[in-house]
Formats: structure tokens, sequence, C-alpha cells
């Protein structure tokens, strides 16, 4: 069953990132020639206007298809002769669509919250090496220049240095102070398991607190794109450890499964939509990378553009650009081949 919720999350998170392509191109005067939800055969289409609307049988994604996407054509109202801001705000919609769902999943799963658990330190235990800066009622404001907006990313971010010293600031009765190269190290807890001695508390859910805490989950969210891509790049991260369609419709079935048969299926649905949550944040990230043939690459070529007319007063040839998304989108392919072929090998192990 979760797999099926799974494939269909995917097929709104594309959809959903297609119709806002659709409707800024609509709201900026761009003619599209069509707009389909789904792939495949149509099981429905109807002309409206200069538009075909098509509802299609594969619940994977669909498309908006606009005049002159990749060339000027003679219709006044297609997408290559546009000006750059238009250009831009067209490829960005649909980035804004997944973000903008993300964020509405959260402000959903978070109205259910009885509360949310926030960096202000409550104890600090006799072992812990924080004792010589840090006081309850302290709230840890940032990490090595990382805002911390839940306990967790005190962890997280405390786990991420090798050197363990710290430029740690703390908001303490409404003042900011600031603790440079401060050691903070881990000790051996009872169990084995290794602890930093600090205990935080928690926020009441209220309205105001929800907003603020499903907008700062985003936020974090897209740090851990970032973190993730930079972990990738340093080879902290191999390609072996990432995963792709496969692998997340993979996790999405355990944890809904797994949260269904221990908790309920209320609390296995919230469980699937924070996941849902987090990859409609993380494509509207990476759809904006200037990598070509994602919506960044275009975007930097729409700049590219902007800065060789402002220097030769010429264009950069369409068949350039076509020539390097082409070879973009063959990397693409071939770098989700490799990722594809690494879930499959997990779940066949």
């Amino acid at each position: 069953m979760f797999i099926v919720i799974a494939i269909i999350a995917f097929g709104v998170l594309v959809g959903i990132h297609e119709f806002g392509h659709f409707v800024a191109a609509k709201g900026l005067g761009v003619k599209v020639n069509e707009f389909s939800i789904g792939m495949g055969p149509a099981l429905w289409k109807k002309q409206k206007g200069e538009t075909l609307y098509a509802l299609r049988c594969l619940p994977i994604g669909g498309y908006c298809a606009m005049e002159g996407e990749d060339e000027a054509t003679d219709d006044p109202g297609c997408f290559a002769v546009q000006p750059a801001w238009k250009k831009i705000v067209i490829l960005c919609a649909g980035a804004f669509m997944n973000f903008a769902l993300g964020l509405a999943l959260l402000l959903v799963i978070f109205s259910q919250a009885w509360g949310f658990n926030v960096p202000v330190v409550e104890t600090v235990t006799p072992e812990s090496s924080c004792q010589e800066f840090l006081m309850p009622g302290d709230e840890i404001y940032s990490i090595d220049g990382h805002r911390t907006y839940f306990s967790s990313n005190v962890t997280l971010y405390l786990s991420r240095s090798s050197t363990q010293v710290y430029d740690v600031v703390v908001l303490r009765d409404g003042e900011k102070l600031e603790f440079s190269s401060v050691s903070i190290e881990p000790y051996e807890n009872g169990d084995g398991s290794l602890v930093y001695g600090l205990g935080f508390g928690a926020v009441e859910g209220t309205f105001w607190s929800t907003i603020k805490y499903s907008w700062y989950s985003a936020i974090d969210f897209v740090r851990q794109v970032w973190l993730a891509l930079s972990d990738l790049v340093t080879g902290l991260v191999g390609l072996d450890q990432m995963a792709g369609v496969v692998g997340i419709v993979g996790m999405i079935n355990d944890v809904g499964s797994s949260t269904a048969a221990e908790q309920g299926w209320g609390v296995a649905l919230m469980d699937v939509g924070y996941l849902v949550a987090f990859i409609a944040v993380n494509l509207a990230v990476m759809n904006l990378l200037p990598i070509p043939a994602l919506d960044g690459g275009r975007v930097l070529f729409v700049l590219l553009n902007v800065l060789a007319r402002l220097l030769t007063r010429r264009n950069i040839p369409e068949r350039y650009e076509g020539y390097v998304h082409a070879a973009g989108f063959v990397l693409l392919l071939a770098f989700m081949a490799i990722v594809m072929y690494n879930d499959i090998s997990r779940l066949i192990v």
C-alpha cells in the first residue's frame, strides 16, 4: 500500500512542478501549447484556447510544453523571445511550487504536534565539557555559523567536526554571547553510546509556533541538501550511499509499514508525509542547481545571455545551448542509472 502511495507522491511532486511553470507562463503571457497531468497515452484531452489540456494514463508527473522553448518562432508569445526576468520567473516557478508543497505538508503535519524540541538547554551533566560555558536556560543560537532551530541541529553540527573545537553563539537573558574555539567532546554513556551531556526543552505547539517551526524545518531541509551535496563533493559520501527513486520508494514503504504496525495508520501517514515534504524541498533545491538540462542550468544560460549582450550585443547561439543541455541530460541519465543500480543491488542483498 505504501509503495502505491510513494509512486503517487512522486507523480504529484513532478506534476506540481510543471504546474508552477504553467501558471507562471500563462500569467506572463507566454503561449503554452500543452499542459499534461501524467505521461503516456491520453485518457482525456481538451483544447481550450491556445492550450491542449490532457490527463494521461501513467501517474508519473506531467509536462508544460511552451511555444519556442528551445528556439525562437514567429509567435510573439513564444518563450525564447521573452525578456530575461520573465524567463527566470517561469523557470524558477516549478521549484517554488515544490518548496511551497513541502512547506504546506509541514504545516499540516506540525499542526498535530504537541510541541517542538528547541535548542534551549535544560540540563548539563557534570561529565559534559559544555558545563564550562553553558548553563540551564541558555539557547544555543549557532554552532560554527550554522543557525540551530531544533535540538537535533545541535547534535548534527557537533558531530560534523573532526577537531571537536567550535565557535558557539548563545542567547542568555536576551543577550547574545559568543564563545570562540571551545572544546566540546562527547563521553561514553552507561549504555556505551557517546553523548554530549545536554538536555533540551520544548515549546508548546500553538498556531504561531506551528508556522514558525514549519518554516524553520523547511529551511533546515534546504541545509541538509547542501550538506549532502558538500559531503558528496568532498568524498565523505559515495554514490553507493545515495538513494534514487527506487531507494526512496523502498524507504517510504519501510517507514510507513513499520509505523503503521506499531502506532497505526494515522501516525504512519504523518511520517510518510514528512518524508515527502523533505523530498519536495530536495527537488526544489536540486532543480535550481546550475547544471545543464535542469531549470537552474537554463537560468544560468539566461544570465549568460544577458552578459553576452552587454559585452558583444549578441546572444549565445541557441544550438550551442542545446548541445550543452543535451550533454547534461545524458550525464544526468547516467548518474540516475548508477544510483538506481545501487538501489536495486541493496534490495537484492
